[in-house]
């Protein structure tokens, strides 16, 4: 585990808010010069704090206005292995994420639909169509907040 000093705990949660901001950009915020931020920001790419920069897409603006969080539980996990319903998962292009949890449910899944009818199609088609797939609950988002995260 890499030591974070106040500066690092700031560039993070600048880079948490934006990850299109320039070295230039966040030492200009934090008073350093475009060489030290990126240093700075290197430093804790190679550490594995910083695990890549994402693009994140607005789902309702693609035309997806629903997204619905899905809890499975496996039927028969001893005839169907994770790996294989991992894989079966990551072939439907609704499902955003794949979680694999330890609770009440297996895995946590983020499906994005159309519209309820459209997502009423990807579960009984799709979902419930997956191998081992046994009790589903879902849970429809009402509204999101991202927050940058446990940075301190």
């Amino acid at each position: 585990m890499i030591a974070l000093d106040e500066t690092d705990r700031h560039i993070l949660r600048l880079l948490a808010q934006d990850a299109t901001r320039s070295a230039g950009a966040v030492g200009r915020r934090l008073g350093l010069s475009q060489p030290a931020a990126w240093r700075r920001i290197r430093r804790l790419e190679q550490a594995g704090v910083i695990r890549g920069r994402r693009l994140r897409l607005d789902a309702a603006a693609l035309g997806f206005g629903v997204t619905v969080f899905l809890g499975i539980k496996l039927a028969r996990k001893r005839q169907v292995s994770f790996e294989d319903f991992e894989r079966a998962v990551s072939a439907i292009p609704e499902v955003q994420t794949v979680e694999h949890v330890l609770g009440m449910y297996d895995y946590r899944l983020r499906v994005v639909a159309r519209d309820l009818s459209d997502f009423e199609r990807i579960l009984r088609r799709r979902i419930m169509t997956l191998p081992g797939a046994g009790d589903v609950e879902a849970n429809v988002m009402l509204s999101e907040e991202r927050l940058p995260g446990p940075i301190g």
